[in-house]
């Protein structure tokens, strides 16, 4: 299959999941979250499920975290609309709370059907839930973080790449600079040339903390999400 028919069978696929009766969040969301961007993608970017805004039809790029993200991507030279990204859910759930393991268990063949279609050669997994999923281990972000390793997904042998969830980052300085670094690494791992670095961001005695777990930034980042 082609760029082009891969391009059609995905939206086909997104067309077909809009009606998603998969699990109980179909009753309180309002709409199903697909995904967005180039269908032909080299990287992929797996985040843990919609936000506020995306469920309410907004753009995939708001707020914080998802202004933290497109400049993350405008570092090795990238725009949204180079990369695909995804959601392990497809739907808000209710407040924002963390995904249940019958809605992942649920969902989870629409994002294997993803990256079968999109063919990735990297997949960039964002936080706790895409990298344990994706990965099949048991092992937290703050472990696993920058360390890549090969899989097969949906029938396609990609890099995953796990990565702190931006939406974490925010709210500590450590965890920015780490994703930061993690971050800088994509382009090697893309088989493309780093652009110029940009100045590191300066993070003074007092803001620096120690390496946390991302569920230590609290409901706060929660709450806010990646876009």
């Amino acid at each position: 299959m082609d760029a082009l028919a891969r391009a059609e069978a995905l939206t086909d696929y997104a067309a077909g999941t809009a009606g998603c009766v998969r699990c109980p969040l179909s009753e309180t969301r309002n709409l199903v979250v697909f995904g967005s961007g180039d269908p032909d993608a080299d990287l992929m970017l797996v985040g843990e499920a919609p936000g506020f805004q995306e469920d309410q039809g907004g753009p995939a790029f708001a707020g914080q975290a998802g202004g933290l993200l497109e400049r993350l991507l405008a570092d090795i030279g990238l725009a949204p609309d180079d990369v695909y990204l995804a959601n392990v859910l497809k739907c808000r759930p209710p407040q924002n709370r963390d995904p249940l393991e019958s809605e992942i268990a649920s969902c989870e063949p629409h994002l294997f059907r993803q990256v079968e279609l999109v063919r990735p050669r990297v997949v960039a997994t964002l936080g706790n839930f895409a990298t344990k999923l994706l990965s099949g281990r048991p092992y937290g972000i703050t472990r696993v973080h920058g360390q890549e390793h090969e899989v097969t997904l949906g029938g396609t042998r990609v890099v995953l790449f796990p990565l702190y969830h931006p939406a974490a980052a925010l709210y500590t300085p450590s965890m920015l600079q780490a994703l930061e670094g993690d971050f800088s690494r994509l382009p090697a791992l893309l088989g493309r040339e780093s652009p110029a670095p940009n100045p590191p961001s300066v993070v003074t005695d007092e803001e620096a903390s120690p390496s946390v777990d991302e569920h230590a930034v609290g409901a706060v980042a929660t709450q806010l999400g990646l876009f």
